[in-house]
């Protein structure tokens, strides 16, 4: 009787996230399809006003408090709850902003103070450096500010460029989610089985490849963050192992009047052995501290609400 019951909850719980699944994807279609036909700044407001209401609501945002406490121990609970309201509301901007990738990117080299994107002068040179060198290279970056944008850069320099994604787990979600990204960002990656071979290939020819680094990944490498142990996805520091090339960091700030702030690290230095060999754990160590540096100035933009630690 037991195993017949659990084989009914099962298939009932089954049958619902089929059910869940079929709703959820014609659903998102139609919200961005809608966001799109609104102005950009106006949506980003409205779904960054609407989150910080209903985020406090959610059970992430308990996972984000705990996260901030183990994170700045210092502060005090109205500022951990401060710091939280301006998370979700970054969170809800995003969401907004997303239906409009392609027409945020309106960086003018002529008269940068009328767009929406600032570029420093170094951030600059350091991107024709690495369109003009002939080589590949390994763009980390976090889920910080507006995340999507740093694959914009690429295409609007000229550089080859490519970038890894997850897909989200609905199909219909999953289309409509390309179909925005493959606008202008590249060569689009997912994170399937053979992603590791086309991306040590694409860098071989002297494409760039872009990917976040900022997640738990339970068959990664230990790496410290913030003072504990958590795992992060080797992927970036394996393949600098097996194509020679350099690694950068880039992250988008989110500035005042819906503008934002991209930069370009210097080169991180990979971790190498006695032996010469890059250290891929060492590796992924040092830009996880770069990583930990950028959160540290903006911690309200960063993604809190996921459990980083395990």
């Amino acid at each position: 009787m037991r195993l017949i019951s659990r084989s009914f909850l099962w298939d009932t719980r089954w049958r619902l996230k089929q059910a869940l699944g079929a709703l959820l994807g014609p659903l998102t279609v139609v919200l961005l399809r809608a966001l799109r036909l609104a102005d950009p700044d106006r949506t980003a407001r409205f779904t960054g006003a609407m989150m910080q209401r209903i985020g406090p609501w959610l059970k992430e945002h308990r996972i984000g408090r705990d996260n901030l406490v183990a994170a700045f121990p210092e502060k005090s609970s109205a500022e951990i709850e401060a710091i939280l309201a301006k998370v979700w509301e970054n969170v809800g901007m995003f969401v907004g902003e997303f239906a409009h990738l392609d027409r945020i990117w309106d960086y003018n080299e002529a008269d940068p103070a009328v767009g929406r994107i600032d570029l420093d002068a170094v951030s600059i040179d350091r991107f024709l450096k690495l369109r003009d060198d002939g080589k590949g290279a390994l763009i980390f970056a976090a889920h910080l500010g507006n995340w999507e944008l740093p694959a914009l850069v690429g295409p609007a320099y000229g550089l080859d460029s490519a970038v890894v994604f997850r897909p989200p787990n609905l199909n219909a979600v999953a289309d409509a989610v390309e179909r925005i990204r493959a606008v202008n960002m590249g060569t689009i990656v997912a994170t399937e089985r053979d992603a590791p071979l086309r991306l040590a290939r694409l860098l071989e020819r002297g494409s760039h490849a872009g990917m976040l680094i900022d997640q738990h990944y339970v068959k990664g490498v230990d790496v410290v963050f913030f003072g504990r142990k958590t795992k992060c996805n080797p992927l970036l520091a394996r393949l600098a192992a097996q194509v020679e090339c350099p690694i950068h960091g880039v992250r988008v700030v989110r500035l005042p009047n819906h503008r934002f702030r991209l930069e370009l690290s210097e080169e991180v230095a990979p971790v190498r052995g006695a032996n010469g060999k890059l250290d891929v754990q060492g590796t992924m160590q040092a830009v996880t501290s770069v990583v930990e540096g950028w959160i540290r100035e903006y911690p309200e933009q960063w993604l809190w609400l996921h459990r980083r630690w395990r």
